[in-house]
């Protein structure tokens, strides 16, 4: 029950991760084609939840006893601007019961 935990913390924030990531874009755009300049704030938000989510996947990682194949594509998801949703959904499954820690990490 401990691992699904795990799972589920991560799942929770890899959403929001990658939504971040997106508006961190965003933001680094209209600050070089706009006055408004909100890469600070966007920053400091994307940050703390891009260390979550890698605590969380570190975490999710011992506790399932992942392959370290499956650790490296969550991670490489994390750095790709629409990866977290991607993420979100394999990790969704896994909660369900449909993906087995042992099958392949596939978006």
């Amino acid at each position: 029950m401990k691992s699904i935990a795990a799972v589920h913390r991560l799942r929770l924030v890899s959403g929001p991760e990658g939504l971040s990531f997106i508006l961190l874009l965003v933001c680094s755009v209209l600050k070089r084609t706009t006055s408004f300049n909100g890469v600070p704030v966007m920053g400091a938000i994307h940050g703390a939840l891009f260390v979550l989510y890698v605590i969380f996947l570190v975490l999710a990682y011992q506790a399932r006893r992942w392959e370290p194949k499956r650790a490296l594509v969550l991670f490489v998801l994390s750095v790709l601007p629409t990866g977290g949703f991607f993420a979100e959904r394999m990790l969704a499954k896994e909660e369900r019961g449909e993906l087995d820690a042992a099958e392949p990490a596939t978006a």
